[in-house]
């Protein structure tokens, strides 16, 4: 009698309730644990199966899996996290032109990256350059998309142009200094701490803001040097007292980018203020855009993919732990421990 070929298995993070992603996987209040499971058939003939070689940690997965629900996409229970990765391309549909077989790419995959494997449609990956570091390469999609669209698409910041960056040592916010940075603009980055501090000059920022010793009211005055007639533009990921300080620093006609509020105080702009200094506030929701404008979207992934290729910008990782470290991964990221971005390894690898 033949022997019957055993189903093939990959591991995976799985979220089966939500609750603190900080929980040790398997405690009782966890939403996460480490789960072996079945792998999908490649049904789309335009999808393509991914083996990860890194998936990178996003302050929407912590929202996505906490209980208040914050995050305005919610999977249905279960769900595999993780909207990031690179990896190398294992497997293609029938309809698949621009990839094939052994191809590195870097990827968005709405959902499924915190996994040995994930399938994703064609248009959610790009063929990375040979020259760049594959593990690093999975933070590049969500915070280079999402600064590269901000910045070139929706402020359409021209190069002599003044850009201030809050939160600027974060994933995306060092995407914004070094993108601001490759067009020609000049940067002012503002965050905490001497560690960040450093990773901002490194990354080219012109000026660099420590407020660690200041109060969010004292900023205007700390840029009275540095900009001494405003700036043109205000990148902002973090939201609260600071974006409402910067309102002050802005020339007329500056642009005002919305990224998120990782500081959890979503604040309220005061339209007198708009109205009078004619500034534009823009939401950047970069992962909507593959929805509602799929051109654009693939633009902004194959610019930052060519960017990262010529060493224009480069993803700076600051932790890189495994999937079964994914509670640790979480409080490192909260206590906002990260400078650029933290990566999630499916084989197990000490932390750097």
């Amino acid at each position: 009698m033949a022997k019957q070929e055993q189903p093939r298995t990959y591991k995976a993070l799985l979220c089966e309730r939500l609750g603190d992603p900080t929980a040790g996987l398997g405690s009782p209040q966890a939403p996460l644990r480490l789960a072996v499971l079945p792998a999908l058939p490649l049904t789309q003939p335009g999808s393509v199966r991914v083996r990860v070689a890194a998936a990178a940690l996003n302050f929407a997965d912590a929202l996505q899996l906490q209980a208040r629900g914050q995050y305005q996409e919610k999977p249905k229970l279960p769900f595999v996290p993780g909207n990031e990765c690179s990896g190398t391309v294992v497997e293609v549909g029938r309809d698949v032109r621009t990839l094939q077989v052994g191809d590195k790419v870097c990827a968005v995959t709405s959902g499924g990256s915190f996994a040995e494997e994930v399938i994703i449609r064609e248009q959610q990956a790009v063929k990375l350059p040979d020259n760049v570091d594959l593990e690093a390469a999975a933070g590049l999609p969500v915070a280079y998309g999402t600064a590269w669209l901000a910045l070139r698409v929706r402020a359409d910041l021209r190069s002599g142009q003044t850009l201030l960056v809050l939160g600027a040592a974060g994933g995306v916010g060092l995407a914004a200094v070094q993108l601001g940075k490759a067009m020609g603009v000049r940067v002012i980055g503002v965050a905490r701490g001497g560690d960040k501090m450093r990773a901002l000059r490194e990354a080219g920022a012109d000026e660099c803001i420590d407020m660690a010793h200041h109060k969010a009211e004292q900023l205007k005055g700390l840029l009275r040097q540095s900009a001494s007639q405003g700036v043109d533009c205000v990148f902002d990921p973090v939201g609260g007292p600071l974006l409402m300080e910067s309102l002050k620093c802005c020339k007329w006609g500056a642009h005002l980018l919305l990224i998120g509020f990782a500081s959890g105080h979503i604040p309220k702009l005061p339209a007198n203020i708009l109205l009078v200094k004619n500034l534009t506030a823009h939401g950047v929701y970069w992962g909507s855009y593959q929805q509602k404008d799929a051109r654009t979207f693939r633009q902004s992934l194959d610019e930052v993919a060519r960017l990262l290729g010529t060493g224009a910008v480069g993803v700076n990782v600051s932790h890189k732990l495994s999937l079964g470290q994914a509670p640790e991964a979480f409080q490192i990221m909260l206590n906002r421990q990260v400078i650029g971005k933290l990566i999630l390894l499916p084989q197990p690898r000490s932390m750097l």
